[in-house]
């Protein structure tokens, strides 16, 4: 067998003992405060059927979705018959038209899209408003950067079937509870996609907007100027409405935006839901941010963007609210408001700032030192015992010299260590050691659960 060098497909990783510890202990914060909140767990699959992801996420989100090949012998059957550069009709076969015959299936880019799937499937087993969380991962073919890869877990929360501005609060709310848990200071970013369409309609952009929103999405990494410089040279708009636009994205305050969207009703709405959330958020937790986008297609209404103000690495929780996700599914009045934890860098960030508690990867509370073959049964014994008591426990599986078996038990930060053998041990005796304190003593075995605890 040809030999092969290990590695990792680019944007992946592997986590070390400690490091999956950590990020359970992120993931079990945050299930605690969505318990506390109401929401239930749900799974979908990994896999998808291409026509539920395509078309949610924008053409940029189209292009970085996973597409898994079909089985069974495609390149005879549909490659090779299909690659010309005109079909039947004469007409130019692109991807888009080639993808369908060799991928019916991809990887699922977030688990919002999913979820729309699943209520409309299961909308006559389902409780409205539902409130539901997920965790789990996804896949985008991005390209790989700080805090961001190819494989990663969202964590999301959504509240389905009700269009009440109540949910936003709640989910807002809960936001802050989350990150006041894991010791994270935070600044909440608010916008709404009602006063962005206002501001196209007012500047008479509508039909280049979706264009520059994914350019303006991009506000945090390049700033004003970026911006700017990244419009002109894509050449989307004229001079006059490229200052028009610059001068709005300048705007720091919802009073401000008054003033320039005037008595549009489109706008009004978006600004009244904002104002309605700010009153009742702690102020210096939230704030206005025109420059906020959110690129997603699906958005319609609020739009959130959470921000770490101890350690800058860019959003680590986007959301929004959307109102004809599973209209595309044929499911009716179905308007849902969720949001996304970035896990990564949420993990990066607790890791760079030293905020995680001491966590201890290993499980295993007690080890039985192998002595010599008479004590084989009678360790065998006691350690199903223990396991059957509920105590963590291993067997060391060779006669290996004492020194060894005691420095794997330090290693691994085992908290007890019994010896089977030694002088002056009754039938039922063995020794006990307390690794941290480096006491031992003899005791009846019917005590060790009790000296344990």
């Amino acid at each position: 067998m040809n030999k092969i060098k290990p590695f990792l497909h680019k944007g992946t990783r592997d986590f070390l003992p400690d490091e999956v510890a950590q990020r359970n202990y992120i993931f079990e914060t945050i299930k605690t405060i969505f318990h506390r909140y109401g929401f239930v767990a749900i799974e979908t699959p990994a896999i998808e059927r291409l026509e539920i992801l395509t078309g949610k996420y924008g053409e940029e989100g189209d292009q970085l979705l996973f597409k898994i090949l079909n089985s069974g012998d495609y390149l005879q059957k549909v490659v090779w018959n299909t690659l010309k550069t005109e079909d039947e009709n004469g007409e130019t076969i692109s991807y888009k038209k080639l993808t369908p015959k060799i991928s019916e299936k991809g990887l699922r880019y977030d688990l919002t899209v999913p979820l729309a799937r699943y209520v409309v499937m299961h909308q006559e087993e389902l409780i409205f408003p539902f409130r539901r969380y997920h965790i789990g991962p996804v896949w985008r073919a991005d390209r790989p950067g700080k805090g961001r890869f190819q494989e990663f877990y969202q964590c999301d929360a959504d509240i389905i079937g009700t269009t009440s501005l109540l949910c936003e609060l709640d989910l807002t709310q809960m936001i802050l509870d989350v990150f006041k848990s894991l010791n994270m200071k935070v600044k909440i970013k608010l916008n709404h996609r009602k006063i962005i369409e206002s501001i196209a309609d007012n500047l008479g952009i509508k039909a280049q907007m979706n264009k520059v929103l994914i350019i303006i999405d991009k506000f945090d990494k390049i700033g004003m100027q970026g911006v700017r410089e990244t419009l002109e040279k894509e050449a989307i708009l004229s001079t006059a409405k490229l200052n028009k636009l610059m001068k709005v994205l300048s705007i720091k305050s919802l009073n401000e935006l008054k003033k320039i969207l005037g008595p549009d009703e489109i706008g009004k709405k978006g600004i009244e839901d904002l104002e309605f959330l700010m009153k009742n958020i702690p102020s210096d937790s939230i704030e206005f941010d025109i420059t906020l986008a959110r690129g997603l297609d699906y958005y319609t209404g609020c739009i959130f963007e959470v921000v770490s103000t101890d350690h800058p690495i860019g959003s680590i929780l986007g959301g929004g609210r959307y109102h004809n996700l599973t209209e595309v599914f044929g499911g009716k009045d179905m308007s849902g408001v969720g949001i996304s934890f970035g896990i990564e860098r949420i993990f990066e960030i607790m890791s760079a700032c030293n905020l995680f508690p001491t966590l201890n990867a290993n499980h295993t509370k007690v080890l039985i030192i192998n002595s010599d073959d008479k004590d084989f049964e009678k360790s065998l014994e006691l350690l199903k015992e223990l396991r059957q008591q509920g105590i963590p426990s291993e067997y060391y599986p060779t006669n290996a010299k004492l020194e060894k078996q005691m420095k794997y038990a330090n290693a691994k930060k085992i908290a007890y260590v019994v010896f089977m053998s030694g002088e002056n041990l009754g039938v039922n005796e063995i020794i006990l050691k307390n690794m941290e304190t480096g006491v031992q003593e003899n005791i009846n075995k019917s005590l060790l659960k009790e000296k344990i605890k």
